[in-house]
């Protein structure tokens, strides 16, 4: 999931397993990024979910809003960006713990 965001695609999901259900479920009803293969999956639905993507008013749609995530993504990444903050934040606990540590040894 992090590549479709990164990469701003949209995505056709089937999921099995661990986080595959909850990236799915996040792609589809709120990022408004995917669509869902049903369980019983027969060729002529992935054919029809591919042409949608691809070339359907909807397809349309989830690529401008995929577009718009990316966009997200990067400026969240960037310098100055929350994950680039949080990162920055995150290492700096680290590296403190760690000191602390070191000083009691």
């Amino acid at each position: 999931m992090m590549e479709t965001v990164c990469e701003g695609v949209p995505v056709i999901c089937w999921p099995f397993f661990a986080d595959q259900q909850t990236n799915c479920r996040y792609a589809c009803t709120d990022w408004g990024i995917g669509v869902e293969v049903g369980y019983d999956v027969k060729r002529e639905e992935v054919e029809g979910l591919v042409r949608e993507m691809m070339e359907g008013e909807k397809g349309k749609k989830m690529k401008m809003k995929a577009r718009e995530w990316k966009e997200k993504a990067e400026e969240a990444t960037d310098v100055g960006g929350s994950s680039y903050i949080n990162f920055e934040r995150f290492i700096k606990e680290a590296l403190h713990i760690a000191d602390k540590r070191n000083q009691k040894c």
